[in-house]
């Protein structure tokens, strides 16, 4: 079996767009929550906060492959250039069919949908109707336009899980480097931030209600006073090389990826299933090789809702008990659905590279049901060496990632 190294890294979020900017925010506790105003006009929709991604201009990716994205391919697009650009890949070894590309989204641009039906029911025509359309709103459409931009010919993959979507995208290109099937993989996912995306939280009563007023309070993951998910958008992608040829062309290497599960809870298509959960990170730690214990720091997934967050903390005490530090990552960004995967990783390569872990922003009061856990409240400096992250998406799909420090 080939090692699989990560040799690039490329990030757009509501905390900042680029590594650096990150790890700043990640180290002072900043939050990138923000009030929506825009979004009261809406009958019925409670949750008025979310997590939006800034300072970007679009015209810094060029019309030839701009004029077939909407804001999902765009963010993926600025995150994909950036890892391959970090990883000082040139034009050859990312045209060569031994490199390939896996990116997710959770569906196509939410806005170009809006505008087509907007249109369409109103005038009950296509007459006007942009040509573009389809590429914009297509479920394929991050790794489709990725892959164009970039001139890359070797595989192409684009897992449309949720939640689970870029943790699976670098799960894929692990195991097809592993197995020898390619050298690099570009991986990661993408979501654009609209007010259906809330609202489909809202409606099943898991998105935040109560911290409109105070964004920055929300969301709270495995806190007593937590209410429910805060909807944010970004991108992430990471550049996966086989070891060797990373270190044959002398390509910075941020660290590894020892391991990687999936699988599914056949519990229920929204209710999160801790059995599952555990499953999936005892089948990552087996694929690495590792005992539980062996672990430095788990990532979690930890969203802020009542019930995720509860069969979370049973499935990580039944895992691991108390002996490895947790935390959750999205108090400062809010849950970025098919981002969350990557950005995660990126964060965790951050934190083993720079030493230190982030701590569960707004986790002051542990709720009694996420108790049994060793909770990471305040920022710890430290040297984590092995890490797990995993994400756990509506459907019942799970995906757990072990990273290795270079």
């Amino acid at each position: 079996m080939n090692r699989v190294v990560i040799t690039g890294m490329g990030i757009v979020s509501p905390i900042g767009n680029t590594p650096a900017a990150v790890k700043a925010a990640l180290v002072e506790g900043k939050s990138g929550i923000q009030a929506m105003p825009d979004w009261a006009q809406y009958s019925g929709l409670r949750s008025l906060i979310a997590g939006p991604v800034e300072g970007l201009e679009p015209r810094d990716i060029p019309r030839a492959w701009r004029r077939t994205m909407g804001r999902v391919s765009l963010l993926a697009a600025f995150a994909a250039r950036d890892a391959v650009g970090d990883s000082r890949l040139d034009a050859a070894a990312i045209g060569s069919d031994r490199t390939g590309v896996a990116m997710g989204s959770t569906t196509g641009s939410a806005a170009a949908l809006e505008r087509f039906f907007g249109d369409f029911c109103v005038r009950r025509s296509i007459t006007g109707q942009e040509g573009t359309t389809f590429m914009k709103v297509a479920s394929h459409t991050v790794m489709a336009n990725v892959a164009a931009m970039l001139g890359v010919k070797g595989r192409g993959l684009a897992p449309c899980t949720a939640c689970a979507s870029s943790a699976q995208a670098i799960g894929d290109g692990f195991e097809i480097i592993r197995h020898g099937l390619q050298d690099i993989m570009i991986c990661g996912g993408a979501e654009e931030l609209h007010m259906t995306t809330a609202a489909v939280f809202d409606v099943v009563s898991a998105a935040s209600r109560r911290y409109n007023d105070t964004p920055h309070l929300s969301p709270r993951p495995f806190d007593r006073g937590r209410d429910g998910l805060v909807v944010g958008e970004g991108a992430a992608a990471v550049v996966l090389e086989e070891y060797r040829h990373a270190v044959g062309r002398g390509a910075p290497i941020y660290g590894e990826v020892r391991g990687y599960a999936t699988c599914c809870d056949a519990y229920h298509i929204t209710q999160p299933s801790s059995d599952g959960m555990r499953r999936c990170m005892q089948e990552a730690a087996r694929s690495a090789g590792l005992a539980p214990t062996d672990l430095d720091y788990l990532n979690a997934h930890a969203t802020g809702t009542e019930m995720g967050d509860a069969a979370e903390a049973e499935a990580l005490r039944a895992f691991v008990g108390d002996a490895v530090p947790v935390s959750g990552t999205k108090g400062y960004t809010g849950h970025t659905l098919a981002a969350c995967g990557a950005m995660e990783v990126i964060f965790c390569l951050l934190m083993m590279r720079d030493g230190f872990v982030a701590p569960t922003l707004n986790l002051t009061d542990v709720a009694p049901e996420c108790g049994g856990l060793r909770h990471v409240q305040q920022l710890v400096h430290c040297s984590p060496r092995l890490i797990m992250t995993s994400n756990f998406a509506f459907g019942g799909v799970n995906a757990s990632l072990v990273l290795a420090k270079a």
